[in-house]
């Protein structure tokens, strides 16, 4: 059980823009910068974010198939910002991670009680500047 549809939607109207402006620079949190697969809209959706080796990896809490994932696994470059750093998404894709290995202890309790096993990994290319 990830969490439900119904919290997606008062999130992204509610909390999620509140969010957005504090989540790049608070560790543990970032903000996907994607572009929408038929609006060519660019969208900023804050989420959890955190290294493992060389990946950034994404706690996917809502599950794998929302609109922001898919923007991301499409075509198209996408981003994360976080800490302040602006890093180009490279091969991003989605893992299963049952065991949670791939994000920090403190958080592994919230996404096994979700029943939230997949995560997006990415590689990254630091940006240019």
């Amino acid at each position: 059980m990830v969490l439900p549809r119904r919290l997606r939607r008062v999130n992204r109207v509610g909390l999620n823009r509140l969010v957005v402006h504090v989540a790049p620079w608070l560790p543990g949190l970032g903000v996907v910068v994607h572009r929408g697969r038929r609006s060519g809209h660019v969208y900023r959706t804050p989420v959890m974010v955190f290294r493992h080796g060389e990946q950034i990896v994404v706690a996917l809490p809502y599950g794998d198939d929302t609109d922001w994932v898919r923007n991301v696994l499409g075509p198209g470059k996408s981003a994360v910002v976080t800490r302040g750093r602006t890093l180009p998404l490279v091969s991003p894709r989605i893992a299963r991670d049952p065991q949670h290995r791939a994000v920090p202890a403190l958080v592994r309790p919230f996404l096994r009680a979700l029943g939230a096993d997949s995560v997006l990994t990415a590689g990254t290319v630091p940006a240019a500047g």
